[in-house]
Formats: C-alpha cells, sequence, structure tokens
C-alpha cells in the first residue's frame, strides 16, 4: 500500500516559525510584536480614516432639478429634496450592515494593536509619550469614523463596545489571573 502513494509525507515547515522560548529572545519577539502591531495599528487606521469605496464627493438630492428651481425662485424647499447622500461621507455606508460589520472589526484591530504597543512599551523611556500618542490616535479615529458615517445612529454602540472590548477582556483575565 505504501509504494501507491508517490509522495512521503512531509516534515512541516510551519514548526520552523513557531515561537520556541528556549532559543528566541525576548528582545528579539518584543520588537517583532512591536512591528506587526504598529503595521495593524496603521493599516486599521487609514481604514477607518479612508473607508473601502472612498468617500462621496458631492450631495445628491432625491428630485436635483426641482430642488434647484426652486432654490432659485426663493420657494421653501420640497420633502423630494431631501439629500440621499452628503459629500464626505463614506460611499460603503450605503450598505449600511456590512459597513458597521467592517467598522467593528476594524477598530477591535486598531484597538488591539494599541493594546499590544502599551502592553509592550509599558515602562519604557517615554512610556507618557506614547500613551499620549495612542490616546490621540484613537481619539482621532473616532472622530474620523463619525465623520464619515452619515447618519450617526446606534451602530455607534457596537463600534465603541468594539473599541473598548480588548481593554476590558485584558482586565478581566488580569483580574481572574490575580485570583487564583
Amino acid at each position: 500500500m505504501d509504494r501507491c502513494i508517490p509522495f512521503k509525507r512531509s516534515r512541516s515547515w510551519f514548526k520552523d516559525f513557531q515561537y520556541d522560548p528556549i532559543t528566541d529572545k525576548t528582545v528579539e519577539v518584543r520588537n517583532i510584536l512591536l512591528i506587526v502591531a504598529t503595521l495593524i495599528a496603521a493599516v486599521t487606521f487609514q481604514a477607518g480614516v479612508n473607508p473601502p469605496g472612498g468617500v462621496w464627493q458631492d450631495d445628491m438630492k432625491k428630485n436635483q432639478t426641482l430642488c434647484d428651481e426652486k432654490s432659485n425662485q426663493g420657494l421653501p424647499s420640497d420633502p423630494s429634496c431631501a439629500i440621499i447622500h452628503a459629500a464626505g461621507t463614506a460611499i460603503y455606508a450605503s450598505q449600511t450592515n456590512p459597513f458597521y460589520v467592517f467598522m467593528v472589526f476594524n477598530t477591535v484591530a486598531l484597538s488591539t494593536s494599541v493594546l499590544v504597543i502599551m502592553s509592550l512599551t509599558y515602562n519604557f523611556p517615554f512610556h507618557l509619550e506614547v500613551f499620549i500618542a495612542t490616546a490621540s490616535m484613537l481619539v482621532t479615529y473616532g472622530s474620523a469614523i463619525f465623520a464619515v458615517t452619515p447618519h450617526a445612529s446606534h451602530g455607534f454602540r457596537y463600534v465603541l463596545t468594539a473599541a473598548a472590548f480588548p481593554f476590558v477582556l485584558r482586565g478581566l483575565i488580569y483580574m481572574v489571573k490575580w485570583k487564583f
């Protein structure tokens, strides 16, 4: 039966790249984790500020011609002049559920990478400055996603919960470990 199989089972190459506490130096591991966390933070920040599909460049109303005529004549606006999309809002946001799924998971990735950066740089020189910079980055991210998302709605509860999730989870893990 062994002769029927032309290929031998090979050794897994994946094991060569796994973390080995005996041979890997903690300084090198910390540096690699910082690089990966910084890359994730940069990519997720950019994706939140400039969402997939970009943003609308103009305002669009349901009946633009009628609205322009009424405006030129000085008449009050018609209900058909409601804005379909506004300039500066995410095009992807027109698909509400997929957009919020994107925003929630993008926010979890950003928050987790910030948590890793803060954990790995704790008690390092300039730790306070790193903390201020990362906190400012999170606030900037939040204001940017609020700006590009039309109709700030209940969906932001999920985004804010996603932002807090990694920090709360890490706190719970520490509490459970400390208790036992």
